[in-house]
């Protein structure tokens, strides 16, 4: 596959990239029905890329077996309508048997989470991700970076290794290192996609960033979207204007070290009736005084 270009693969990252939630039923188990109704409200909402098994989907707290059933349900409901990104991580042997398995049911690409260990060396960030990648050449992969230490140079070390490696989500809360980082690894090699949602889509993207993940696109597909036409037509006043329009709901999720980050999403949702509100350990519901203020929000959208 060393031919391949991936450059549908590309354009599509250089979007907004959902994270869906996965909804659970009221015995625990994933509501598949809900699973599906979320999707086609996003797809039909103008979404055109989707990351089942991403954090906001609650990627640690699935099962393997509920990993590749919300790989499978959203490539069954909307892979004929969005390009699937379909989150992988923990060792490699278990990332590079859900690649293979999201391949197999037909997803373009993968994201790669942030190596989960207490010890992360330079080469050894390359030694993982080349695994993965190497194991799927047919697949566009996309790295997930949360790692402040990570050189931009280690990147292009990797990409020369595997040249399907194609986009990053940049999740670092710092535009200046985003900006370096980039430049670092070659700024025009990879589709740089802010990984951390529409609190930081304007500056990352003023740095080189074509595309940012959102979770809120769960609850207001056409929020998101505003926010990224904005950011295109190099609007950056009318892109702030969003950003102010959505900074308490971001600011709720981001409290206390991202501690509600999915519960404040969830909440929105089982205030408009789309979902349960149910999160999974270690994540917990919200206290009441926060839902009334996270349904005021959600309804201030006019969704």
């Amino acid at each position: 596959m060393s031919s391949a270009t991936f450059e549908t693969e590309r354009a599509a990252l250089a979007d907004v990239v959902a994270i869906p939630v996965t909804p659970f039923a009221e015995d625990g188990t994933v509501d598949q029905d809900s699973h599906r109704a979320l999707l086609r409200r996003l797809t039909e909402g103008g979404v055109r890329i989707l990351t089942p098994n991403g954090n906001t989907g609650e990627f640690y707290a699935l099962s393997p077996q509920e990993r590749r059933l919300v790989t499978e349900l959203t490539i069954d409901e909307a892979g004929e309508r969005a390009v699937v990104l379909v989150g992988v991580g923990h060792d490699v042997p278990t990332a590079v048997a859900s690649a293979r398995h999201a391949r197999d049911c037909g997803a373009q690409m993968v994201m790669v989470h942030q190596p989960v260990h207490p010890y992360v060396a330079q080469g050894g960030w390359v030694d993982y991700h080349r695994a993965i990648a190497e194991a799927v050449p047919e697949l566009g992969v996309v790295p997930y970076i949360r790692n402040a230490q990570l050189l931009g140079a280690r990147l292009a070390e990797l990409a020369d290794d595997c040249p399907n490696v194609i986009g990053v989500k940049y999740a670092v809360p710092d535009a200046a290192r985003f900006a370096a980082f980039a430049r670092d690894a070659g700024l025009e090699r990879f589709v740089w996609v802010a990984g951390l949602a529409e609190p930081y889509a304007p500056s990352y993207f003023s740095a080189g960033a074509t595309g940012f993940t959102s979770g809120l696109v769960n609850v207001a597909p056409s929020v998101s979207l505003n926010m990224i036409e904005a950011l295109r037509s190099g609007d950056y006043a009318a892109a702030m204007k969003v950003w102010e329009q959505i900074r308490r709901f971001e600011e709720l999720r981001a409290a206390n070290g991202s501690a509600n980050n999915v519960t404040v999403v969830k909440e929105a949702l089982a205030s408009l009736g789309l979902c349960r509100r149910e999160v999974r350990p270690p994540s917990r519901l919200l206290p009441e005084a926060e839902r009334a203020e996270v349904a005021a929000i959600a309804a201030g959208w006019s969704i």
